[in-house]
């Protein structure tokens, strides 16, 4: 496994904690033994602007940039960033999407509308598995665990143990949140019969 590179984008808006999705995911990744390489692009991210990260691990990481049509995994916090950066995911790649919508500053303020038939567009572009993400984080009695509960999906993909990932979690989130994020964590990964639509 420490011979291949494994290429993850995950994309969203501001606010939605990808950037602590993605600390995880790296932590998680060198307790593992793994070189990582992680960009971030945040855009206006405090203003519900687009936020990307690339992450990439393996044996050895000269670049942390991924080309378009080669990551294994995207993983969307929004469908329409889904839509607006699928165009990263390789053929037979897979994709974990949050069933949310969250408009635009466009869509708010008149100049555009919410496009339609996104889920149409992207099950054209691979493996795409819905989450609805925020009814667990609600469940949980946190709205802002979704990223969690979407990382916990995303590992089910992963060969990482789950020892891992608790202590990256536990080294990134505040100490009083722990025990919530590692709860929202496994919440995702729990999910049974996810099904990719295609």
């Amino acid at each position: 496994m420490k011979q291949e590179t494994t290429k993850i984008v995950i994309c969203g808006v501001g606010g939605q904690g990808i950037i602590l999705a993605s600390n995880v995911l790296c932590y998680t990744a060198f307790i593992e033994g793994f070189d990582i390489k992680k960009s971030e692009v945040h855009g206006m991210a405090q203003r519900g602007g687009t936020v990307i990260t690339h992450v990439k691990y393996g044996k050895k990481i000269y670049s942390p940039l991924i080309e378009e049509g080669t990551a294994d995994f995207a993983l969307a916090f929004e469908k329409l960033e889904a839509l607006r950066y699928i165009g990263y995911l390789k053929k037979g790649g897979t994709a974990l999407v949050n069933d949310r919508e969250i408009p635009p500053m466009s869509v708010l303020v008149g100049a555009a509308p919410y496009p339609k038939n996104i889920k149409e567009n992207l099950e054209k572009c691979g493996k795409i598995y819905y989450i609805d993400a925020a009814k667990i984080a609600l469940d949980l009695g946190n709205i802002r665990v979704v990223n969690i509960v979407l990382l916990g999906v995303l590992s089910k993909f992963l060969k990482f143990k789950q020892k891992s990932w608790e202590q990256a979690i536990k080294n990134n989130v505040k100490e009083k949140f722990i025990e919530l994020n590692i709860s929202a964590f496994n919440k995702g990964k729990s999910i049974k019969n996810i099904q990719p639509h295609r």
